[in-house]
C-alpha cells in the first residue's frame, strides 16, 4: 500500500497542474495516468501549438447549469497567473486571433514546463495505471493494476468524454455517481455538424470553402468563419455555437456579416441593372459558393438581369443570404469534439475549492465538472484554474 496525503486521477492538463499546486504546498502527492504519457490532449491542441489560456478570460466566456460557480476559481488563479507560468519557464508564445495564446514551437513545450513543475515540487506521476476501484474507508483507497494508494484526499481529473482514441472516458462521472453526487447529461460540444440529403451533397461540394459569418442559435451568436465539410459544416463560429445547440434545433448563418444583402443587392440593379445576381455576389463570396446558393434560393431567376426583377424577389433574397435557416442532422459526436458538455453537477461542489460538499476529500476539476468554455483556450484556462483551486486545499 502506498501512501501519500493526495492522489490525483488523471495526468492532463488539470491533473498535473493540481498535483503541482498541491505539492507546491509541501503535500505528498502522487498523480496516477492510464495512458501511456502525460499530457495527451495538451499535445493534440492547437494544431499541435496548445492553445493554453485566453488573454481576455472572464467568467461570460464559459457554459454552465449554475453560470456563477466558474468565477471563483477564475478570479484567483487568472490567465495572466498561467502566462505568468509560461514565462517563467521562457515558452516562446503569440496572440493569434481574439486573445488566443498559441506556443511559437510546439505543444510538447507547455507538457515539457509541467513536467519540470512536477520534478521540482516532488510529485510522483505513474502512467499506464489503470484504475479499478476508489473506495472511501477512514480515507480513500485507490486499486490500481500496479497496486494499492491510499490518501486523505482523491482529486479526479480524468477529463470527459471527448476524442475517445485519445483515452477519453466516463470513468470520473461514474465516481460521482458512486459517491451519490448528481451527473448532468453529457453531449459532444465545441463539434463540427452533419447534414442529410440535399445539404449533405451540397456541403461536400464547397468542402474546403470558407467564409466569415455569425451564427445564431437559442440566443447565442459567433461571428467567426464557417468551413464546408465534406459531411457537414465546421470552423470556429461552428464549433462555437454547437455548444448551444439542441438536436432538432435550426441555426442561422448570416453569409453577409455586417452588410445587409437586401441593400446591396437593390443597389446593385441601379449600378449595374444588366448584371445577374450571381455576378454582384461574387464580389461578397466565392464564385462557388454562390452557385449553390442560386440553386437554393433564386434558380428560376438565374439568367435574369437585375434590372428585370423585382426589388421585393431582390429583398427576400438578401433577408434570406442574411439569415440563412438550415437544419443539422446531428453533430460528429464526441469522436470529433473537443470538449464535453455537462459533467458533474456544480451544485454538488464548493466554488472556491472544487470539493464534494457531501464527500470531504473528494475532489473533481476540469473537463469532468459542468464547466465548458468557448473555443480559443477557455476550456484550458478552466483547467488551470479549477486545478489550482483544488490544489490548494488539499
Amino acid at each position: 500500500m502506498t501512501q501519500a496525503d493526495g492522489l490525483v486521477l488523471g495526468g492532463g492538463a488539470a491533473g498535473l497542474m493540481g498535483a503541482i499546486t498541491a505539492a507546491q504546498r509541501g503535500r505528498t502527492v502522487i498523480g496516477l495516468e492510464g495512458s501511456k504519457r502525460v499530457g495527451k490532449k495538451i499535445l493534440m491542441s492547437g494544431g499541435g501549438r496548445c492553445n493554453f489560456t485566453n488573454l481576455y478570460c472572464e467568467p461570460a466566456n464559459f457554459v454552465s447549469h449554475n453560470p456563477h460557480f466558474c468565477k471563483s476559481a477564475l478570479s484567483r488563479y487568472t490567465q495572466h497567473d498561467f502566462i505568468a507560468l509560461v514565462e517563467k519557464h521562457d515558452v516562446a508564445y503569440h496572440e493569434k486571433t481574439l486573445g488566443q495564446l498559441f506556443c511559437d514551437n510546439s505543444s510538447k513545450d507547455i507538457v515539457a514546463m509541467l513536467l519540470r513543475e512536477c520534478d521540482e515540487s516532488g510529485v510522483r506521476m505513474h502512467t499506464d495505471c489503470a484504475i479499478d476501484q476508489v473506495r472511501q474507508d477512514t480515507g480513500f483507497r485507490v486499486e490500481t493494476n500496479i497496486g494499492s494508494f491510499s490518501a486523505n484526499a482523491v482529486v479526479v481529473a480524468t477529463g470527459g468524454l471527448s476524442i475517445p482514441k485519445m483515452g477519453a472516458s466516463g470513468f470520473g462521472y461514474d465516481v460521482a455517481r458512486q459517491f451519490g453526487l448528481n451527473v448532468f447529461e453529457t453531449r459532444a460540444a465545441l463539434v463540427p455538424f452533419t447534414f442529410t440529403g440535399g445539404l449533405h451533397d451540397m456541403t461536400e461540394r464547397l468542402s474546403g470553402v470558407s467564409v466569415p459569418a455569425v451564427v445564431s442559435a437559442n440566443d447565442a451568436r459567433f461571428a467567426e468563419n464557417i468551413l464546408f465539410t465534406h459531411r457537414g459544416l465546421s470552423g470556429p463560429a461552428i464549433l462555437q455555437i454547437s455548444s448551444f445547440w439542441e438536436p432538432g434545433d435550426e441555426i442561422v448563418i448570416d453569409l453577409l456579416p455586417g452588410t445587409s444583402a437586401r441593400d446591396f443587392l437593390i443597389a446593385a440593379k441601379s449600378e449595374q441593372p444588366n448584371a445577374l445576381i450571381r455576378t454582384v455576389l461574387a464580389q461578397q463570396l466565392p464564385r462557388k459558393l454562390v452557385m449553390e446558393l442560386q440553386t437554393l434560393f433564386w434558380e428560376r431567376l438565374s439568367d435574369i438581369p437585375l434590372c428585370e426583377i423585382g426589388n421585393d424577389a431582390l429583398a427576400k433574397i438578401g433577408e434570406t443570404l442574411n439569415a440563412w435557416s438550415i437544419r443539422p442532422a446531428a453533430t460528429e459526436g464526441y469522436r470529433t469534439a473537443e470538449v464535453t458538455l455537462g459533467g458533474v453537477d456544480t451544485n454538488e461542489l464548493s466554488s472556491r475549492t472544487m470539493e464534494s460538499k457531501k464527500v470531504p476529500g473528494l475532489y473533481f476539476i476540469g473537463e469532468v465538472v459542468d464547466v465548458t468554455g468557448h473555443l480559443g483556450g477557455f476550456n484550458f484556462q478552466w483547467a488551470w484554474s479549477s486545478a489550482h483551486a483544488a490544489g490548494m486545499a488539499v
